[in-house]
């Protein structure tokens, strides 16, 4: 058997990959198998002040750009990674454990897509002016600065195009910090910025873990603002350490979100719409609707033909197109989520299908969780309540509207929901009435790319997409010209 080829990781600053000032590693680790494939450098607050000081450098020309040409560069670099579509998806799938499939369809497109949207928006951006009497006032979107662009695991390349494209489109130069876990399409981004010819040190990138490499960027008083997707816990680190340097700040954070199941519902269809919902990229998302609220007088049907659907996906080999689940994203991950299950039975749940690890025969070592549907919790209970992050979702009965909306808005996190009625003024009724940034009336993850993103309570703080970045990535001046 020929030997694994492990990819070695550098950072990118100033327009070169360099080697990074310590000397520790870390090794990037295959989900579905285990296997070493890749090892990135740990940086630390020298490297991290490296890129800070280019991204620094670099941004008054760049801010200088007119916004055309700043769409252009946008329009290349999606070009460049339309092109490398395949090896993006590969490189997803291999990185996360990720089905393939899903990597083509989510994650390669909407990279590219994420780029080619900014450039358009910014283009047709058009200035506001307000008239008084005897005076004209003129809207001025600036730069705000150096950002720092700190991305999670679960959706990494997707992630990241939206962040950067915006606020580089914006006039901002960038120090991204991806996920020590999923490196490997970030680096793939910055091989695409350096082939196009981007100008140095407006997109730079130091690996590491949080501790070496995330804490000093946020930090760093040189970051003006600073864009970040995670944990809830962390989220309040990163809170914490850039209030007092009152640095502009994006936090999209967890979430617990419901999915509303009615009575007059299209069953068929609802019933494909919440698996999806609830088992997309193994639950892995943040939007994922891991709490299922049915209405008492279906609850048995419902039930039925779900557990149906769920032993119904196949778990396997992430590279095949024909698989729906694949390997979770590490050991410690699999152990957290298994806990949740062990905790679920403690505290009255009943497991209707999953519950366990499953290893498939050609994969030992990987991290594999057979999908789990648990009943009989009550909506108040820990597992109904905390974020899990994994392929479990817990089922609940409801006997009205009210009762619906209340168990939904009783958890800490507001990010995302659905609603399942043929009934559409309920459905949007019932949105309004929920706590929580995103609500989808009979689909779920349907995305428009304008609509704002982000959610509400411990789910995090501002919004991101279309205008609403564009917004956040740029500091809004206002010019008073008084008439003569």
């Amino acid at each position: 058997m020929d030997e694994e080829v492990v990819t070695i990781l550098s950072n990118y600053i100033r327009g070169r990959f360099v080697e990074h000032a310590g000397s520790e590693w870390m090794d990037v680790v295959e989900p579905a198998t285990g296997v070493v494939f890749a090892k990135l450098p740990l940086s630390d607050s020298q490297d991290v002040g490296a890129a800070v000081e280019a991204a620094r450098e670099a941004q008054p020309g760049w801010a200088s750009l007119e916004i055309k040409e700043r769409a252009d560069w946008l329009d290349a670099i999606a070009d460049s990674l339309e092109a490398s579509f395949e090896e993006i998806a590969e490189l997803e799938s291999r990185d996360t454990g990720k089905p393939i499939s899903l990597a083509r369809n989510v994650d390669a497109n909407r990279s590219v897509a994420n780029f080619r949207f900014f450039a358009g928006l910014i283009r047709e951006q058009e200035s506001e002016a307000f008239e008084m009497d005897d005076a004209t006032n003129y809207v001025v979107n600036k730069s705000v600065g150096v950002g720092a662009l700190i991305t999670p695991w679960n959706l990494p390349l997707y992630l990241l195009s939206w962040k950067v494209a915006p606020a580089i489109g914006m006039g901002n130069t960038v120090v991204c910090k991806p996920s020590e876990l999923t490196p490997m399409t970030a680096d793939l981004l910055m091989r695409v910025i350096d082939g196009v010819g981007l100008p140095a040190g407006v997109v730079n990138l130091v690996h590491g873990d949080g501790a070496g490499a995330g804490s000093p960027l946020v930090a760093h008083p040189e970051i003006d603002l600073i864009s970040f997707t995670g944990g809830t816990s962390t989220g309040e680190k990163v809170a914490a350490s850039a209030a007092p340097m009152f640095k502009k700040i994006s936090l999209e954070l967890g979430g617990k979100n419901s999915s509303i199941v009615f009575a007059d519902c299209d069953m068929e269809k609802t019933v494909a719409g919440v698996v999806r919902s609830g088992f997309l990229n193994q639950g892995q998302v943040c939007l994922c609707g891991s709490r299922v609220l049915v209405e008492s007088s279906v609850y048995d049907e419902f039930e039925t033909k779900f557990v149906e659907s769920v032993e119904r996906m196949r778990i396997g080999d992430p590279s095949d197109d024909s698989t729906d689940l694949g390997a979770l994203i590490s050991k410690d991950h699999l152990q957290k989520v298994q806990g949740y299950v062990n905790l679920a039975i403690e505290e009255g749940g009943r497991v209707l299908t999953g519950g366990a690890p499953c290893l498939p025969s050609e994969f030992e070592g990987g991290n594999w969780m057979a999908p789990t549907v648990i009943a009989g919790l009550s909506p108040e209970s820990r597992c109904s309540t905390e974020e899990i992050f994994g392929p479990v979702v817990t089922l609940h009965r409801f006997e009205s509207e009210e009762e619906a909306v209340e168990i939904a808005n009783g958890t800490r996190y507001g990010l995302a929901g659905s609603v399942w009625t043929s009934d559409i003024e309920r459905g949007k009724r019932v949105s309004e009435a929920m706590e929580t940034g995103m609500v989808w009336v009979n689909t779920w993850l349907h995305r428009d790319l304008r609509v704002p993103f982000g959610g509400v309570k411990d789910s995090g703080v501002g919004r991101e997409g279309g205008k609403w970045s564009l917004g956040f990535f740029s500091e809004a001046m206002n010019i008073c010209v008084k008439h003569d």
